[in-house]
């Protein structure tokens, strides 16, 4: 397989198919991803079956509570503009991270792509950190953000809150990230009021999302894009689609352990 950068964060991976992955391949793309934090993988032409496989090449998925699942699939996510009236919103965020044990991977396949438009957005979140001002990381070191559940109906037994690092330390990496989500699920820094918390955070967001750090990726047809959400933002963004835009999200719950330097 063949690797180049496409941005601030993440990388394409060339010359892979993703039927019968061997083990290998698929510890240089855990490596990959714990570094670069986004996976380009082009030209697959597979289904959901395929796609399943693939990702549980990497673990055991995860599925979020009261997300929509694929007809036939419950192991993935329906994400689709398709026979609405109003654009679905989207902000930076990290998927699922008001659990103890956030999904480690995302991955997405393009279903049907719009005819313009549709892009997804990722920030890089270790070189968020990098450039904090040394007053800022001297202030939330040691802190935690609160993440809570918005916008999903969810179970008595599912959790809707847990407590992460701002400074996250990466699980396979051992790089730090700026860790955090949208605004809305960002209910409380540690040691802050709500008015400080929600400075602070718009701060952080504006911080992290900021042209120089990202990658827009203009979805392809047989594109598959799989990123870590321990060291990226992501977001879609609706504005100006003509067409159906149609994915199918698929989550792997955990890491692999440290990857050896």
């Amino acid at each position: 397989m063949d690797t180049v950068a496409v941005g601030p964060v993440g990388m394409r991976v060339s010359g892979l198919s993703l039927v019968g992955i061997d083990p290998g391949t698929v510890a240089s793309l855990q490596a990959l991803l714990s570094e670069h934090g986004v996976l380009v993988l082009p030209d697959q032409d597979i289904d959901d079956g395929t796609f399943v496989a693939f990702l549980q090449a990497f673990g055991q998925l995860t599925f979020s509570t009261g997300e929509t699942p694929v007809p036939g699939c419950a192991d993935l996510n329906l994400i689709s503009n398709v026979g609405r009236a109003v654009p679905p919103k989207s902000t930076f965020h990290v998927d699922t991270s008001y659990v103890s044990r956030p999904p480690a991977y995302t991955a997405l396949r393009a279903v049907q792509i719009p005819r313009s438009g549709g892009q997804t957005l990722f920030s890089n979140q270790y070189r968020a950190y990098d450039t904090l001002p040394d007053e800022v990381k001297d202030r939330l070191r040691g802190r935690t953000i609160t993440h809570v559940v918005t916008g999903l109906d969810l179970g008595p037994d599912d959790e809707t809150s847990a407590e992460h690092p701002i400074f996250r330390e990466h699980p396979v990496s051992g790089r730090t990230s700026l860790y955090l989500t949208t605004a809305a699920r960002c209910r409380s820094i540690s040691g802050m009021g709500e008015d400080e918390t929600r400075e602070t955070v718009q701060y952080l967001l504006e911080h992290s999302t900021r042209e120089e750090n990202l990658y827009r990726h203009a979805w392809s047809p047989g594109d598959v894009v799989m990123w870590d959400n321990g060291c990226v933002l992501h977001r879609a963004d609706h504005e100006g689609v003509v067409g159906d835009r149609v994915m199918h999200r698929g989550m792997v719950a955990d890491y692999p352990q440290r990857i050896a330097a």
